[in-house]
């Protein structure tokens, strides 16, 4: 069944018990990144102001979503060494962290016996993925969401099973 791909808000306010994203990819370009990453990479700072213009509308959703009590995991997949990305990305996740998100990096080589889906996703309460695309270069794809019951276990199943095995955020170092 092909449905309409929700907004993030829609998505996790729809959320009941359960949003998990896994992220795989060691880079990314997405448009709301650019310049903050070029400047991460020039003087080693990024914003990491949860009230910025760019953060403000994620930590509304992630603090509003977890205080109806919908647990919000998310983990990295990364290779190592890491890339300039991750560093900067790993960086930013103190955010993500104080948004109420719990954040796990679990390093490549840890993760080559675990079946994994073709794409990043989200999975909202163990039945509605919403797959994150990606050009070649890193930018932002169309989305793709299913309700697909065989899907969200491979989703499900590959999740927990990087989760087990993960570094919780302030344990894992990018250096």
């Amino acid at each position: 069944m092909s449905l309409s791909v929700p907004s993030w808000d829609e998505l996790l306010d729809g959320a009941r018990e359960s949003a998990v994203h896994l992220e795989m990819r060691d880079t990314y370009r997405v448009a709301g990144e650019t310049d903050d990453f070029r400047a991460w990479l020039e003087t080693g700072r990024a914003d990491t102001d949860p009230q910025s213009p760019h953060w403000r509308p994620w930590v509304a959703l992630v603090r509003r979503t977890v205080a109806r009590g919908v647990r919000v995991r998310r983990a990295r997949i990364v290779s190592e060494p890491v890339s300039d990305y991750v560093r900067y990305e790993h960086t930013g996740t103190v955010v993500n962290v104080a948004a109420g998100e719990e954040v796990r990096w679990l390093p490549r080589r840890q993760a080559s016996d675990i079946a994994l889906p073709g794409n990043d996703f989200w999975l909202i309460d163990g039945r509605l993925i919403r797959w994150n695309h990606f050009t070649g270069e890193g930018a932002s794809a169309p989305g793709e969401v299913s309700d697909d019951h065989a899907v969200a276990r491979l989703c499900a199943t590959a999740f927990e099973a990087v989760w087990a095995r993960a570094i919780p955020h302030d344990e894992y170092k990018t250096q």
